[in-house]
């Protein structure tokens, strides 16, 4: 997600800072997209499998300089484990969303459906569910001990499931114009994972604007999508929020899309300062054409308590510093909040933990726009914050007091506040599900921690419980950023938001399998790393995952990850496993 603005909300007030030249280029780009979509309406679901292939390959050979251009236009040593954030967030997501995608074209052109071979489950409130992982036998090695689902919507039944397979690809003849994608500014791989989104499930040419944080990123992508750029199907520009207020008012375009704030959102739709205030709550949008986004928000990190080890204690306060810290704290998806339980014996000394890992967990450069802001309004709002890591760079807050600002402000910083409730066990669970539900904004994702002893106690109430969440990813004993990591799974918010109080967003992407109508996807890791997973009676034989902010070997996780992306084979296994298990 991007809190700058990405297009300010009035052309008339705006573009009077582009020159005739700019908006003439603009312009001559949207002709060449309206040309392309008629080259596109023609190309077969055979032929586009094909062409997402020769993506993959050209994606494949610019991995090396795409990952280390993100690492370096965020400040990072190219030496750092940290480097492989890049690696996993940038090509790794982009090449395995490509192998899915192209892989249920490939179905569909052979009049067979993705859905073929899975068999459904189901989730309380009448919903079905469709299995996503493990999606192949590699990913089951690679992923070991992670299992992932989709819920559908109370009440589809198995035959619409799999009759709305396809979107808008069923008929490749009726294209839907040219999209407008208003990049995030900081992850590297959900602008070319959006375009991929609209070319395929919503059958629309796009026209890509960065996010101006992503500048550097621009000849790479240039090199890694050229097979859509010479198709003619993909532009890419740059540019401000002069820039992004004439495109988004475009009568050549179609339909919008942003990764971005709800603020940026609001000034698209319905303009800025008094009067787009007025247009709000009068419920009148100026933007007359249809509009999708992904806008982050303030997600939980339930905590519920257990009988743990010291062991689980440091590997779980590990896990939930990750979920904040990770690419410095400027994620949509960031924990922000960690929901704890009162009367936990072990609360202090999760929190010591929790607190020691934030403290030295390894330095990095504040490199997002408005992160010393967004810290110094944190620290305003709450002046018993205990600072830490290099430079006193990190917040940690005891917000039980006054929980209020902390529950509904996204700080996009690496600022994570504690909350506390009463209660053990269900009673616990259910007061955190409510508070999440009713008071954090945002729907984007929820992160649920408990032991395996926990969970069978808790029987068949754990998961109704995790059927009242209303999110759209929820993340059980791992991190919802692996949910965007998993190329089959649906990324958005909890669907039934509307233009008025749009929180975390309306429609999804990524989607690998093209499912029609999602609610969310529900992913379950292991409880703790191996060798103590299996000594514990947990089948998974993950280490320490790679995302981790204290793995050690990352960096060459992560690139280990992409070569087999890039080209998946056993000879390729025993590199990653090398590599991992040194985390």
């Amino acid at each position: 997600m991007s809190v700058i603005e990405q297009a300010a909300p009035s052309a008339a007030a705006n573009t009077g800072a582009l020159t005739d030249t700019e908006r003439e280029h603009f312009d001559s780009l949207i002709a060449e997209l309206q040309a392309g979509e008629m080259a596109w309406a023609a190309v077969s679901l055979a032929d586009r499998a094909e062409l997402l292939m020769r993506v993959h390959a050209s994606v494949a050979a610019s991995a090396e300089d795409w990952a280390l251009t993100a690492a370096a236009l965020k400040g990072m040593d190219q030496s750092s484990p940290l480097v492989g954030e890049e690696w996993m967030s940038g090509p790794y997501s982009m090449l395995t969303g490509l192998l899915t995608v192209a892989g249920s074209l490939q179905s569909l052109a052979a009049l067979r459906n993705p859905l073929d071979g899975l068999t459904f489950g189901t989730a309380p409130g009448d919903r079905i569910t469709v299995p996503i992982m493990p999606a192949s036998t590699f990913e089951g090695m690679l992923m070991n001990g992670f299992t992932a689902e989709v819920w559908m919507p109370p009440g589809v039944d198995g035959e619409t499931i799999r009759a709305g397979v396809g979107l808008a690809s069923r008929r490749t003849d009726q294209t839907h114009g040219v999209g407008l994608v208003l990049g995030a500014g900081n992850i590297t791989s959900i602008a070319p994972l959006d375009v991929l989104y609209e070319l395929i499930a919503n059958n629309r040419v796009a026209l890509l604007k960065l996010n101006p944080t992503m500048a550097a990123m621009e000849p790479v992508y240039a090199k890694a999508l050229a097979p859509l750029i010479q198709l003619g199907v993909l532009r890419i520009v740059q540019g401000g929020s002069e820039a992004g207020s004439y495109l988004v008012r475009h009568p050549g375009i179609a339909h919008v899309h942003i990764t971005g704030s709800a603020a940026t959102h609001d000034a698209i739709v319905y303009g800025s300062g008094k009067q787009g205030r007025a247009n709000k709550q009068a419920g009148i949008p100026t933007l007359e054409k249809p509009i999708t986004s992904e806008l982050g928000g303030v997600s939980p990190i339930i905590v519920v308590p257990g009988d743990w080890t010291n062991a689980d204690l440091a590997f779980q306060a590990e896990h939930a510093a990750t979920m904040r810290l990770h690419n410095g704290g400027y994620n949509c998806i960031a924990g922000q909040v960690v929901i704890l339980s009162s009367d936990w014996p072990q609360k202090d000394a999760f929190l010591a933990e929790l607190r020691l890992v934030m403290d030295t967990a390894p330095g990095r450069t504040a490199w997002y726009p408005g992160s010393d802001d967004r810290m110094n309004t944190a620290r305003a709002s709450y002046p018993d914050a205990v600072a830490l890591g290099p430079g006193g760079a990190r917040l940690l807050i005891d917000a039980s007091a006054s929980a209020e600002v902390m529950e509904s402000t996204e700080y996009f910083s690496p600022v994570l506040g504690v909350v506390e409730l009463a209660g053990t066990g269900q009673a616990f669970l259910d007061a955190a599900v409510a508070t999440s539900n009713e008071k954090l904004v945002g729907t984007l994702g929820a992160n649920v921690i408990i032991d395996p002893t926990e969970r069978k106690r808790l029987g068949a109430g754990f998961r109704e419980a995790i059927a009242r969440l209303r999110y759209g990813s929820i993340a059980i004993n791992a991190w919802t950023g692996v949910i965007f990591l998993t190329a089959a799974a649906t990324w958005g918010a909890f669907p039934g938001h509307t233009l008025e109080d749009v929180q975390s967003g309306r429609g999804v992407v990524h989607n690998g399998l093209l499912l029609d109508g999602p609610e969310r996807t529900v992913l379950t890791g292991p409880f703790r790393p191996f060798p103590r997973s299996v000594r514990h009676g947990e089948n998974a034989l993950m280490p320490k995952p790679p995302w981790f902010i204290t793995a050690r070997s990352a960096a060459m996780t992560g690139r280990r990850l992409t070569e087999f992306a890039a080209k998946p084979g056993w000879r390729r296994i025993p590199a990653v496993f090398a590599a991992a298990f040194k985390a």
